[in-house]
């Protein structure tokens, strides 16, 4: 038997969790609290490489999850925490950028915006990241903005759950939480 995280076939409904111009929506998944084991993912890399949380084992990890990569905030977003990641050891720290988008225009995206410090992954396949981490849009099979800090032990340190569309992550929080996690606060 897999991983229940990422066989789970049926994710719980929060309706009206998450809004788009005002609009309620539903969000699929659990929501996810500090101090929870982080769930493992399935998601597709660069080259249609399979990425899952346990090949970070070891390291602090920031995970920025945007709705689609070529709009306004998901844009600043991305290029913020692509900054901020190089600042960081690799060998200490884990910087991802997930959204619902296909990998291939992800690739198109990254090349045209230079990000090189993070490595941006897709949940195309089967939502498995949304349904784990509870950022999975039902109506429109996108997640949510939000923010994650987990530990090099897989505890969550840090979580943003952005409950409108058009608001930007609290990078100050997020990366006091991450220095925190890695002894540098």
């Amino acid at each position: 038997m897999g991983d229940p995280n990422l066989d789970s076939p049926i994710p719980e409904e929060r309706a009206g969790a998450f809004s788009w111009d005002g609009q309620p929506m539903t969000l699929l998944g659990k929501a996810l609290s500090v101090g929870d084991k982080a769930p493992d993912f399935r998601l597709i890399g660069k080259g249609f490489r399979t990425v899952t949380l346990m090949e970070s084992a070891g390291k602090a990890r920031l995970i920025s999850v945007v709705p689609a990569l070529d709009t306004y905030i998901c844009d600043k977003q991305t290029r913020r925490f692509n900054e901020e990641a190089a600042e960081f050891d690799p060998q200490d720290v884990a910087f991802f950028t997930v959204s619902g988008e296909h990998p291939i225009n992800q690739g198109r995206w990254c090349g045209a915006a230079g990000i090189k410090n993070m490595e941006v992954l897709s949940d195309i396949m089967d939502m498995n990241f949304g349904n784990a981490y509870g950022t999975h849009i039902k109506e429109i099979r996108l997640d949510q903005r939000a923010v994650f800090v987990i530990d090099g032990e897989d505890i969550i340190r840090y979580i943003e759950y952005v409950p409108e569309l058009g608001q930007f992550p609290n990078y100050d929080a997020a990366l006091a939480a991450l220095g925190e996690v890695i002894g540098n606060s």
